[in-house]
């Protein structure tokens, strides 16, 4: 992360389309993970007959446990640590199969220096490069 001498980052850093991403494969560990973490143990995540029986055919990812890797890019590259998650709008277009790999990126779309706050489109996108979650999100660069 590029600061000035007194550790704040400086805001002038960031342009409107500037972008990071992280591309990860979540495994049956990260969705048992996540179930025990948050104690959803919906059976189209945790149970293979219930998942085949539902509109998937088969397990899936929990959306939140995809669209946390927004989180990630936002925290750990742009505009990185320090940054304060302000808002977030999701959708949800397609699901995430056990072992799919996702592409987890976001742009910045516009820039409010006075208040030192980003705003950015969040897309995942599954290898296939078909969208499965989009949105929006407002961070607070970090002073």
């Amino acid at each position: 992360m590029q600061t000035m001498e007194s550790g704040t980052v400086s805001i002038e850093r960031f342009s409107v389309g500037q972008s990071a991403e992280l591309t990860r494969t979540l495994s049956d560990a990260d969705v048992m993970a996540f179930a025990q973490l948050t104690g959803d143990y919906n059976p189209v995540h945790v149970d293979d007959a219930a998942a085949a029986a539902s509109a998937f055919g088969a397990r899936i990812v929990h959306g939140m446990l995809t669209a946390s890797l927004l989180s990630t890019v936002l925290a750990m590259q742009l505009p990185g640590p320090g940054a304060i998650y302000l808002n977030q709008t999701l959708s949800f277009l397609r699901p995430v199969k056990i072992g799919e790999t996702v592409t987890a990126r976001v742009e910045i779309t516009a820039i409010d220096e006075a208040k030192r706050r980003l705003t950015l489109a969040t897309t995942i996108r599954n290898a296939r490069g078909k969208n499965v979650v989009t949105g929006d999100a407002v961070v607070q660069v970090p002073v």
